[in-house]
């Protein structure tokens, strides 16, 4: 994707423009082969506050696909750039 000058933006940029950001799950899982022992998974992609589709995603194809029932999710997320904290400049201030 082009910004208009010729330079291309990044596409994890143009997501956060849109209002994603960095969202990290530490997912606890009982190992197929030994139930009682837990076994840990960090992912990492950028999601959409509150729903997380993302995430919800990954999870249903975990539950799905895969043999290691989950334990436990913890989520972290951060908003790197927000649309509102982008604005224009109009003018420039000099200071001696």
């Amino acid at each position: 994707m082009e910004d208009g000058m010729g330079s291309t933006v990044s596409s994890d940029f143009v997501r956060q423009v849109e209002g994603y950001g960095l969202t990290t799950a530490h997912i606890l899982y009982r190992r197929p082969d030994h139930h009682w022992l837990l076994q840990s998974y960090v992912w990492q992609a950028y999601d959409l506050f509150p729903k997380f589709p993302e995430l919800q995603r990954f999870l249903d194809f975990w539950q799905a696909k895969l043999e290691g029932p989950l334990h436990s999710v913890q989520v972290a997320h951060c908003k790197l750039i927000k649309p509102a904290e982008m604005r224009t400049v109009n003018g420039e201030f000099v200071l001696h």
